[in-house]
């Protein structure tokens, strides 16, 4: 019976075939359009902010390194599919009537050019896609710069493992994966074209197969011993010990001359392929391959674990001690923590001032914070937000200004649009993109201060309802802000101008409810032709950009409208801080976004994850926080400005010797503008960054031990504290010992530590406790003022022979102390708000300042905190009072603090006692005019708190708290002039 041909596929007419190239076309298209108009609209934004230079030049990299990778990749692919395919064997003979490889083989025969060159492209083409993430170490090593140091093992400076060594590594993966590519391609289509037949005993291998993939084999091992060569400085980024990163005594005395004996044999074995292929011999080949393979086992990994075993583990403490302290020199290094950058000294807590001394120390004591920004969203929005569609962020911000000629750090925050927050009946897409644009005002509050009824002191400057900008404390000239953190959605993007000639308040933008407004300024990208309106509209997927007739030739659009993300586009290679911040500078509101240069690989620095470093209790009542990623080196290089009108960028460098961002200015150059540049008013709001300074006191935890064994044995090892005030139940102590969330580091105005009795200082500060104790071992400060002391941290040691209560045990003292208070609190249907735990160098001890406040718990949606209690200790005592001066006052003379449950007020005013439901005893027939009166006011207030109380009321409960309070010290100065005894019945 003859043989069937082998069937190959159906052959496509020329319509059906021109229709599929049509259809591919247009797949391609579809799938290209939204990045090509993506590429175009970010074109047009760059220029609109003037870093198209940012643009081209990242673009231009990419563009290079895909076609570069593109080509190497997809050529070699083709040339080892061109040469499998030209040495191909003559005559094929058939392994049976329904050989599978017959039938691929007529397929690939028939279109050659299909296979030959699609396979090669598509391969080319993803690997370029690929590698186009990689534009940044490819712009490194071009400009990479020397650090000036060394490490410590192979003498080389620095700027070789950051900028060099990761891209020869990318170069060499890259041509690993060329090479297995070209191999398997060489494989296959050997196969297909018989010049590999597995039929017979062991199958057949012609010469030129047999050449072609013993050389490739052979590069590979090549590419392997280049591989062996480069591992050798990757040890010392490696985390081979869980003490420390670096390269271990193992790592050194055993691994590292394994890699090149291994590198070595890898040549030999790369030798023993090449010579294979060319004496038809492939024992050489098979013996090379086992040669190697037994070698990186028995010398790469069972020398170093016996070496291990027997030698290190036994005495890892002495072994050890070179390679950490390798690791404590540079991580210090790394992260800014130097003899340069830090001072220890020691805190014996051990009180030498008065108590008229600690009340009169105003760098201190006057400037102890009541307000808490991560608490008074709500009380801000309730009071400050003026209409529904503005809103402020839900992590308020802290800063500085001098007001009547005193600096004083205050709570602040921009009144952004929010056009989440418009009415159903006010939503739609006019409102939404061409009438609510913008929002409104700067409100600060002095953040030592409240008012009589416990609500923040505000200082706000806004437009009026003329239109004009109100005068206050803190000079704002230009209050609308159209770029903000609540800015920060794709899709909230403002269109706004209007006709040539029209004036301002002829606009239709919401200014107040009496004012128009049409935007002045230099933000946003121009839509007046219909082309650009043509892109916004597609990009968006809405019409009415098209069909609006209130776009105009002089219209613009506004989008990447969050500060934030401004700066990362224009400098994509910073690791911005999470936290931006308003500030007012010359009379505009300027957003404040700290920049870090980093890098993840740096020799024997410890590797720390960027967001578990930064996390802590603020982060789950929805504070942003840091992705994690690797970091081994960190500084804060380049303070950035987002100008809140004109969504303006600038770009300053903060610290001109950091290598790393030398080498991203000759990569852009002209795009951080020099230390010189910054205005003195600007630099006046320039903070610490808080998520530096998290990682920094995270790392001072650990490597101020500088002993390498004590440091092996975690010997004096200290942990950043636990939030105590981050529970659900305030009162509950077993609640408050199972915290675990990180406490935050807090800004404070103070006299500086390192040198008390100085003026007021604006500071960063977080407590230290010991490693898995709660009591204080250090408390950790660093200047943020700007000047010379800028940066320096301050630590403080406290002794170990006694106990310094940590924020845990703070907390759980001040609830013990005042449990009868606060269940007061809870019984009158509120809830209980702990502010910040601040921990405060005050008189040779430490003074713990910690705000409380209440809100309505009947109506959570309308509900906001009010101080109302103050909680203070010093040197033991424990002060529960309405106001700090109350409750500082009982902490020093040791008086047993209020139980009352009134409101906090204004300073100097004193604690209450618990309202009775009815005085007797001193008001009846007899008693004195003055004493009658004293009752009759109690009795009133009293009825006054319990409609306050059932109407919600939190102004009039505060009034009425006042009042009794009033009415207390009448009653007990009347009861002192006359003598009689006071009884009280029931209680509340």
């Amino acid at each position: 019976m003859a043989n069937r041909p082998p069937v190959g596929l159906p052959t496509l007419s020329r319509r059906s075939r021109i229709l599929i190239i049509v259809g591919v076309i247009v797949l391609i298209g579809l799938i290209l359009s939204s990045r090509v108009l993506s590429t175009y609209i970010d074109w047009l934004w760059f220029g609109e902010v003037g870093f198209r230079s940012v643009f081209s030049t990242t673009l231009l990299t990419k563009l290079v390194l895909f076609l570069v990778v593109g080509v190497v990749l997809g050529g070699l692919v083709w040339a080892n599919l061109l040469v499998a395919y030209r040495t191909r064997p003559v005559f094929v003979p058939l392994s049976g009537p329904d050989d599978p490889v017959s039938r691929y083989r007529m397929v690939v025969s028939r279109r050659l050019k299909l296979f030959g060159l699609g396979i090669p492209l598509v391969i080319g083409f993803l690997c370029a896609v690929t590698a186009m993430n990689d534009w940044q170490e490819a712009q490194l090593f071009l400009h990479g710069t020397s650090f000036g140091k060394t490490d410590p093992i192979f003498n080389i400076d620095i700027g070789f493992f950051v900028f060099t060594l990761p891209f020869y590594e990318w170069v060499l993966n890259w041509l690993f994966v060329a090479t297995a590519l070209s191999f398997f391609g060489a494989l296959i289509t050997h196969y297909l074209f018989g010049a590999i037949r597995l039929a017979g005993r062991g199958g057949q291998l012609s010469g030129p197969a047999r050449v072609q993939l013993s050389v490739i084999a052979g590069v590979f091992v090549l590419l392997k011993a280049v591989a062996y060569f480069f591992d050798r400085y990757d040890l010392l980024t490696a985390q081979s010990n869980p003490q420390a990163f670096g390269a271990t005594y193992t790592a050194l005395n055993a691994v590292m001359p394994a890699k090149l004996i291994l590198l070595c044999i890898a040549v030999f074995c790369a030798l023993a392929f090449f010579a294979g292929a060319f004496l038809r011999n492939l024992q050489l080949p098979a013996i090379a391959t086992a040669l190697l393979v037994l070698s990186a086992l028995l010398i790469g990994v069972a020398w170093p674990a016996v070496l291990q075993q027997f030698s290190v583990a036994p005495n890892a403490n002495e072994k050890e001690s070179v390679p950490i302290s390798y690791n404590i020199a540079a991580t210090k290094d790394a992260f800014g923590l130097g003899d340069d950058k830090v001072s220890y000294k020691d805190y014996s807590n051990t009180p030498t001032a008065t108590s008229d001394q600690i009340k009169s120390d105003v760098p201190t004591v006057s400037n102890a914070r009541l307000l808490d920004p991560s608490v008074l969203y709500p009380t801000f929005k309730q009071f400050r937000q003026g209409r529904n569609f503005y809103d402020f962020p839900q992590k308020l911000d802290i800063d500085r200004y001098k007001v009547n000629g005193v600096t004083s750090d205050y709570i602040v925050a921009a009144r952004e649009m929010n056009t989440n927050g418009l009415a159903d009946s006010q939503k739609n897409w006019i409102n939404e993109h061409l009438v609510y644009t913008h929002g409104n005002g700067f409100v600060a509050a002095k953040a030592s201060n409240v008012t009589p009824t416990g609500y923040p002191d505000f200082t706000v400057s806004e437009l009026n309802s003329d239109g004009k900008v109100s005068e206050g404390a803190i000079n704002v000239e230009q209050p609308r802000i159209y770029y903000g953190e609540l800015q920060g959605d794709a899709n909230d993007y403002a269109i706004v101008g209007a006709p040539s000639g029209q004036s301002p308040s002829q606009g239709q933008e919401y200014d107040t409810d009496s004012t128009k407004y049409t935007y002045q300024g230099s933000g946003g990208v121009s839509i007046g032709n219909w082309f650009n309106r043509l892109v916004f509209a597609a990009y968006y997927g809405e019409r009415n950009i098209l069909f609006n007739s209130a776009i105009t030739d002089n219209s613009k659009i506004m989008y990447y409208r969050d500060p934030a993300d401004r700066v990362k586009n224009v400098a994509p290679w910073l690791t911005l801080d999470s936290d931006p911040y308003p500030a007012v500078v010359d009379g505009n509101i300027e957003w404040i976004i700290d920049g870090y240069t980093t890098l993840t690989n740096y020799p024997y620095s410890q590797q720390t994850q960027l967001g578990d470093a930064t996390a802590d209790s603020l982060n789950s009542n929805g504070a942003a926080r840091q992705q994690n990623q690797g970091v081994g080196y960190i500084r804060n290089s380049v303070k950035a400005t987002v100008d809140a009108y004109t969504g303006q960028v600038k770009l300053y460098s903060v610290d001109d010797t950091d290598p790393v961002l030398k080498a991203w200015e000759a990569i852009y150059p002209g795009t951080v503008l020099p230390s010189s540049a910054i205005s003195d008013s600007l630099r006046a709001h320039f903070r610490y960054p808080e998520d530096l300074f998290k990682v920094q006191r995270g790392l001072l935890a650990k490597y101020h031990v500088t002993n390498p064994q004590n440091f092996f044995s975690s010997v004096g090892f200290w942990s950043v504290p636990s939030d105590p005030t981050a529970v659900d139940n305030p009162t509950n102590v077993q609640a408050i010992q199972a915290q675990t969330s990180p406490q935050p580091p807090y800004y404070v105005m103070s006299s500086n530590p390192a040198s008390p009795g100085a003026n007021a200082s604006f500071q960063l500060t977080s407590p230290l406790v010991f490693l898995g104790r709660d009591f204080m071992s250090a408390y950790v400060s660093v200047a943020s003022d700007p000047g010379p002391n800028y940066g320096k941290i301050t630590v403080l040691k406290l002794p170990t022979d006694t106990q310094t209560p940590g924020p845990k045990l703070m907390q759980t003292q001040f609830i013990t102390t005042n449990g009868n208070a606060l269940n007061l609190f809870r019984q009158q249907t509120t809830n209980i708000k702990y502010g910040n735990l601040l921990t405060l160098p005050v008189g040779g001890g430490l003074l713990y300042v910690e705000p409380v406040y209440v809100e309505q718990s009947s109506n959570s949606n309308t509900s906001y905190p009010q101080l109302s209690r103050v909680l203070v200790s010093y040197n033991g005592g424990v002060g529960f009072g309405n106001s700090f001066t109350d409750a500082l006052n009982q902490a020093l003379s040791g008086a047993t603090p209020a139980t009352g449950g009134g409101n906090g007020g204004g300073g100097g005013t004193t604690s209450t006692s618990t309202p009775p439901t009815s005085t007797t005893g001193s008001g009846g027939p007899g008693a004195s005019p003055n004493l009658t009166k004293a009752v009759n006011d109690i009795n009133a207030a009293i009825q006054a708190i319990k409609n306050a109380q059932a109407s919600g009321d939190f102004q009039a409960l505060g009034n009425a708290y006042k009042a009794l309070d009033d009415a207390t010290k009448e009653f007990a100065a009347a009861q002192s002039q006359t003598g009689t005894p006071t009884t009280t019945t029931g209680g509340r």
